[in-house]
Formats: C-alpha cells, structure tokens, sequence
C-alpha cells in the first residue's frame, strides 16, 4: 500500500503530465497570456489533492505566426504546483530546463 508521501507525489506528477499534455498547442498571444495562465489554474485547482499551483508562460517565446498569435508549446512552461495526500504535502514543477520540459519534486 502506497504512504500518503507516495500518493502526494504521484498526484503532484499526473497532474503536471496532464497540464501539459492539454494545454500544448493552445493557441495564444502575449495579450491573452495571463487568461491563459489563470484558465489553466483554474482548471487543474479542481482536480483532487491539488492546493496550490502557478502558472507562468514564457511571454518571450510566443512569436505571433502570420493570423496573429503563437501557439503553447513545453519551452514556455514554468509551473510550481502543490498537492496534499493526508498529512503528506507534495510541491513540484515544471519547468524548461536543457532543451526539455522537466518535471521535478521541489519538497
């Protein structure tokens, strides 16, 4: 059986897979940046377990293609989330680091 340590991290780990999985491809612009970044808090704040999370997008990155916006890609991602699993507190990230979007435990 998994402790609730085992289980606040697992849960921190399927929800940032998940955030950036979904949201990759959004299409965006640095005018609409901030809406972005607060939908996604918004939406993953619902899920169980999560008590916090943050949710920066690269604003450098997003070149506006020819109909005038970008679209989300992992570069622009900087994601600190927290999670609770009983008395087990999880905080991880997601962050472009070397040339990938790497996820990793904080605490």
């Amino acid at each position: 059986m998994a402790t609730d340590r085992e289980n606040a991290v697992f849960e921190a780990a399927i929800k940032l897979g998940a955030l950036y999985h979904q949201f990759v491809g959004t299409p965006i612009s640095r005018s609409t940046a901030e809406i972005v970044e607060a939908a996604i808090e918004s939406a993953v704040s619902l899920q169980p377990y999560v008590t916090k999370i943050k949710v920066r997008l690269d604003k450098n990155l997003m070149n506006e293609n020819p109909f005038g916006y970008s679209e989300l890609t992992g570069a622009m991602y900087d994601v600190v989330i927290e999670t609770k699993y009983g008395d087990a507190v999880c905080r991880a990230s997601l962050k472009f680091e070397g040339g990938y979007p790497l996820m990793k435990i904080l605490e």
